[in-house]
């Protein structure tokens, strides 16, 4: 199985693997507009050395694992906006060619010479079809389209990114068990790559959709290339039950989470809003690793510094 045994240098050396932070909040922290329909993808276009600049701040950061900038990339979005079909299938393997270079450059400039560190990882992000629609509908699935329209939506970016040269593939942000369904059945296509599957979550319980996480994450206890199942952008405070729920559901995979800042996503104004959840977010990483947690890490609204913070937590006692 293609990374398994990267994966598993990691696990053996370390005792668990340190995910990158949020992508677009990040950019947009820096001042880059995403107020478009392709999010931090539009910048595949308009600006990739910004999209490299945040994975090298990772890097620096410590991150273990960095996730290409594909989460909202679609052959369907990019045409939308204006793209060949040529180029956005193109623009789609830029995405993760540019997490891979800049993973390559850093390991190659110095990297390999970090306190041992050993050689990151990088996964290709498979965002959910509520991603494509730009309207926060994976933070609440039930889509109202059918398994063979999300398999249309889905099998020809699978198809792009399962053949680059990605670790392994980041399925991340899911919220619709019908959705589930359907990257199970494309995993069972691809037996030799390996992915993980994140869902977002509503309490401490149910994905978005209100499936039990529990049942959710069981789907795909017959898939040997899933390296692990889990959570991500979804409140902190959520996550210690959640990984529970994976414990019910799934107990042979490893768990990931990499939970948002805590801030709800308002449609309407496209932005966060509410109050953050992160004055000890290393000190939570450090709690989910105890619970079970392999794969640690944040989405939205987090950032180098946060998963600084987290490897300096956790390699004050590695398990």
């Amino acid at each position: 199985m293609h990374a398994k045994s990267d994966i598993d240098a990691f696990l053996n050396k370390q005792g668990w693997i340190l995910l990158d932070g949020g992508l677009a909040s990040e950019l947009e922290k820096r001042g880059y507009d995403l107020n478009h329909r392709l999010w931090s993808a539009n910048l595949l276009v308009t600006n990739p050395r910004a999209i490299a600049r945040v994975h090298e701040d990772y890097l620096a950061a410590g991150a273990d694992c960095i996730i290409s900038a594909s989460y909202q990339a679609s052959i369907q979005g990019f045409i939308t906006a204006g793209q060949s079909k040529k180029s956005a299938i193109n623009l789609i393997r830029q995405a993760v060619e540019i997490a891979c270079e800049v993973r390559d450059q850093f390991w190659l400039s110095g990297g390999k010479n970090i306190n041992g560190r050993l050689k990151p990882l990088v996964a290709a992000s498979v965002g959910p079809y509520g991603a494509a629609l730009a309207d926060g509908s994976e933070y609440r699935g039930k889509y109202g389209i059918s398994r063979e329209q999300l398999i249309a939506f889905h099998e020809s970016r699978w198809e792009i990114l399962s053949a680059t040269a990605a670790d392994c593939l980041a399925c991340e942000t899911i919220p619709d068990i019908n959705e589930a369904i359907v990257l199970h059945r494309l995993l069972e296509q691809t037996p030799d790559r390996a992915a993980w599957i994140s869902f977002s979550c509503r309490d401490n319980k149910h994905i978005s959709d209100g499936t039990p996480l529990s049942e959710a994450v069981a789907i795909f206890t017959d898939c040997p290339n899933v390296i692990a199942c889990g959570i991500n952008c979804t409140p902190p405070r959520f996550i210690p039950s959640l990984i529970g729920e994976v414990q019910k559901g799934y107990a042979r995979a490893n768990i990931i989470v990499y939970p948002n800042s805590g801030e709800d996503y308002s449609n309407i104004s496209r932005s966060w809003q509410g109050k953050a959840d992160l004055q000890d977010f290393a000190g939570a990483a450090y709690t989910w690793l105890q619970l079970g947690a392999r794969f640690i890490g944040g989405c939205c609204r987090t950032g180098p510094q946060h998963i600084s913070d987290i490897r300096k937590k956790l390699t004050q006692r590695e398990i």
